[in-house]
């Protein structure tokens, strides 16, 4: 028996050089892996200030204990770098086959940094890196690019090896650009793909035959809490109905508590919402459910559109968060339509979640333009740029985001401004009211003037506008694991938003899918974490507590990088629901209960870790940094 070694390699892609990087078990116990180890990464290496351009801004791509052991839903990676789209850290999550392959090939994860002076792709196999001219794959879209990469190591299956790839949309510095892997798979949020664009890194093939069974301190006690695991995961009716229906399980639910964001967030129900929910898919063009690598639950949607105007080849997805963002926040009841935008942003490298809001955003702003509410000159701007790229940006019209999928991944005409997020696009037309995001980053598909502790989870969120620091959905939306009322001033959400924040650190660096943790908490994952490090005296305590110095290090990346603000977008701030459950509530009712007992808890100061804290977690080193 021994210790699970953790390695990384360190790629230089300015002079095509790598060398490999040892973890050491102290610093892997402090922060994991992951989200965790790459925050950790980020404060000590990312200088202050610098442009997320620059060539001294990093990514790392990487793995945690957990990845790729066999054990319920392990298939996934992590993503950590300043982000071009908010300026703060950046991070993205992803599953497919890639990290768990990333593991097989010799390396836990990749420190990407420098800038090559031409396109490249690496191949990474058994523990050596081959640096690889890819000029011809430059322009080309991730399908067309992951079969040409297949093709140059021989190996055709999908299931053996995985590659890691941008589009043109990453390429090109798209601010949403996602990386992407397995064809269909996103390391979508922040728009890290733009940074490796901007490094000229196109790819990465991973492929080898690493055993992690074999290191893990006692693979025996493995197998058997994992398996232990595995059942309650998929005994909890939550798991299920992700097997049966996938995310848009969510669709209809969310549109029936009045929290479906509809028309750029100024409505909270569709009265369409059935057309675009997992019922109507599965009726329609559901041709099988796929999971990540190693995966139980299989939440994926594989699709096709087998003819008419927006004929797809089987594919995977779309899921729910870009369902709704090209749906009812576009007025679109066409879900074959939004299979093929979500098939066409899947290629040209896009993170979808963004990339419908930013759209959703100019179509409020050309609806302004006509009602002449712009200021003229950008009036005329606006109008005139969208005359030039021969589209009709209104609402409803799906051939014209079609179009607007490669205006914006080649920045042509119009798409040079969307290809920029929402935030730049309203505030260059004079109305940054109009975007809806918090701290740069476009926000999901749940209303939090509908399902209010939303409100603190996307205003407190270290990365912008998400639904995944933490879920608290899960409790005013699911009842899981327990149910709260989504309308409630009820002080318990405080702590059960910042626990789910410490946890969810945890879960991104072990790394696993956060749809295990219905039905389960920290304690259950606690012995399988044991068997694979041999850190046989670890509390559940010891563990939420990493997982909270975690969250505290990404807020001290953030706020030494300037001024911060935990707040809604002003919409959601100052205008009430006119419909629904919700009517008549605004967030910041919510936020203003809300936000200043969450500081208290948190030991923060107006948002701030107090030096008490930095201290207490350990993280004396960021002090005054």
């Amino acid at each position: 028996m021994r210790f699970l070694e953790f390695k990384l390699a360190r790629i230089n892609l300015s002079d095509h050089n790598w060398k490999e990087v040892k973890i050491d078990d102290k610093l892997l116990r402090k922060f994991i892996g992951g989200r965790g180890l790459g925050t950790y990464l980020a404060l000590k290496e990312i200088p202050k200030g610098i442009d997320p351009f620059d060539k001294e801004n990093k990514i790392y791509i990487l793995t945690g204990p957990f990845t790729g052991t066999g054990a319920f839903e392990t298939g996934r990676y992590h993503v950590v770098g300043k982000s071009p789209l908010t300026g703060f850290l950046g991070d993205a999550n992803s599953g497919g086959d890639f990290g768990p392959w990333l593991r097989f090939s010799g390396f836990d994860g990749l420190i990407i940094e420098g800038k090559s002076d031409y396109p490249i792709w690496l191949r990474i196999e058994d523990g050596d890196i081959k640096f690889n001219d890819a000029s011809s794959l430059w322009g080309k879209g991730v399908h067309h690019t992951e079969k040409i990469i297949r093709e140059k190591v021989k190996i055709s299956s999908e299931t053996i090896g995985s590659i890691l790839s941008i589009g043109p949309a990453g390429e090109n510095k798209s601010k949403i650009a996602a990386i992407m892997n397995d064809r269909y798979r996103a390391a979508g949020r922040t728009g890290l793909g733009a940074v490796l664009g901007d490094k000229k890194l196109k790819a990465i093939w991973v492929y080898g035959k690493r055993n992690l069974l074999k290191e893990m301190y006692d693979s025996k006690k493995f197998i058997s809490e994992a398996k232990k695991l595995t059942d309650k995961i998929m005994g909890n009716p939550v798991s299920q109905a992700l097997t049966q229906l996938g995310t848009l399980v969510l669709m209809n639910m969310t549109n029936a508590l009045g929290g479906l964001p509809t028309k750029n967030w100024t409505h909270g129900i569709y009265d369409k919402a059935f057309d675009i929910s997992g019922e109507h898919l599965a009726e329609s063009y559901l041709k099988t459910r796929k999971g990540c690598w190693g995966c139980t639950i299989q939440c994926s949607r594989v699709t096709e559109v087998p003819e008419g105007p927006y004929k797809t080849p089987i594919s995977e997805g779309p899921e729910y968060e870009s369902t709704w963002a090209h749906g009812a926040n576009l007025l679109i009841d066409d879900i074959s339509s939004i299979i093929k935008m979500n098939y066409l942003e899947n290629d040209m490298g896009f993170d979808t979640i963004s990339f419908g809001n930013t759209v959703s955003t100019l179509m409020e702003l050309y609806e302004l333009a006509k009602q002449g509410k712009l200021d003229k000159d950008k009036e005329k701007e606006l109008i005139e740029l969208i005359n030039m790229s021969g589209i009709e940006p209104s609402w409803g019209n799906k051939d014209a985001i079609i179009q607007l999928i490669y205006l914006a991944a080649y920045r042509n005409k119009i798409g040079d401004l969307v290809a920029e997020g929402a935030k730049r696009l309203a505030e260059h037309f004079g109305r940054p009211d109009v975007a809806i995001h918090v701290k740069g980053l476009e926000l999901p598909a749940y209303d939090p003037r509908a399902l209010n502790s939303m409100s603190l989870s996307y205003a407190t969120a270290n990365r912008g506008g998400c639904h995944l620091r933490s879920y608290s959905v899960a409790f005013d939306l699911i009842g899981s694991p327990e149910k709260w009322d989504p309308l409630a001033k009820d002080i318990k959400k405080v702590k059960g938003v910042k626990e789910q924040q410490d946890w969810f650190a945890i879960v991104d660096s072990l790394v696993i899918c956060k749809f295990n943790v219905f039905g389960t908490g920290p304690s259950d994952y606690l012995e399988v974490l044991k068997a694979i490090t041999g850190w046989e005296d670890m509390t559940e305590n010891e563990l939420m507590t990493t997982g909270e110095r975690i969250y505290n290090a990404e807020r001290l990346f953030d706020v030494k990088e300037g001024e911060y603000k935990d707040t809604l977008p002003k919409r959601l701030l100052e205008e009430s629901l006119p419909e629904g459950p919700a009517k008549g509530h605004t967030g910041k009712e919510w936020l203003d209960f809300f936000l200043p007992e969450y500081y208290k808890l948190r030991k923060w100061d107006n948002g701030i870790p107090t030096e008490e804290i930095i201290r207490k977690l350990d993280l004396e080193e960021f002090l005054n940094r």
